[in-house]
């Protein structure tokens, strides 16, 4: 009975094992190709599974971040709502677990930020609340490559009247890059490696350093020739500047 026991166990961990590996290849496929109703079919499969670990959960929950941005970028603030709660319900669970509590507080920042550009008159009470959990994620783990992307967002994303830097949000970024960088696993078929290369070449654009700009956007097409946004209209857009 205990060896069969011990079958069943290790079938279980080779099913979720690959059931892993189908999510995040599904999720890749769909970043780079813009297919964000196959993101949204991946999320939804997973939301609907009964039993959630807690690494389950962390994996769902990054697909929900890297959605609803995409719902606030095209304006779906609706679709972001409704993606946003589900999500803050699942790190809630997690928060509660005590489990990774600086990947947690990664979440929490870009959720908050989330809020406020949902509703422009959250920044002055959750702007501090995002800041604050990015610094704590770093604070818990200083080698999370997350918490120092969030610091960077934080500082991307807030206007410069109101102390926001795209050249400080690229040191972060940077520095995030790096990190996820000592693992290897972490830039194979990553749409979070990739989108962060992606945020480091736009923040290059931004800062006027469109040669660096373009090093970066020649280096994620190396790595994924058919990352359309980025060969199609990101890139396109650096040129056009530097020609003009």
């Amino acid at each position: 009975m205990k060896k069969k026991g011990f079958k069943l166990l290790l079938l279980m961990l080779f099913a979720s094992s690959i059931l892993k590996a189908n999510y995040r290849s599904e999720i890749y496929s769909a970043f780079i190709s813009n297919k964000m109703q196959d993101w949204k079919g991946v999320i939804d499969r997973m939301e609907a599974v009964s039993v959630k670990s807690d690494e389950f959960l962390l994996e769902v929950v990054n697909y929900h971040y890297g959605y609803i941005a995409w719902c606030l970028g095209i304006k779906k603030s609706d679709e972001a709502r409704k993606y946003l709660a589900m999500a803050e319900k699942d790190l809630e669970v997690l928060s509660a677990n005590n489990k990774n509590s600086s990947m947690v507080n990664s979440y929490k920042s870009a959720f908050y930020g989330y809020r406020i550009a949902l509703n422009k008159l959250n920044a002055p009470f959750l702007g501090p609340k995002s800041l604050q959990c990015a610094w704590q994620a770093v604070k818990t783990d200083h080698e999370n490559p997350f918490g120092y992307l969030q610091l960077g967002n934080t500082q991307f994303y807030k206007p410069r009247t109101f102390g926001g830097s795209k050249k400080e949000a690229l040191g972060y970024y940077l520095t995030a890059m790096r990190l996820m960088e000592k693992d290897k696993a972490n830039t194979e078929t990553n749409w979070n490696y990739l989108s962060i290369l992606t945020l480091i070449a736009q923040s290059y654009y931004y800062t006027g350093d469109y040669k660096s700009s373009v090093q970066y956007l020649d280096r994620i097409l190396e790595i994924e020739p058919g990352y359309l946004w980025v060969k199609n209209e990101l890139y396109q857009q650096v040129l056009k500047k530097m020609k003009g």
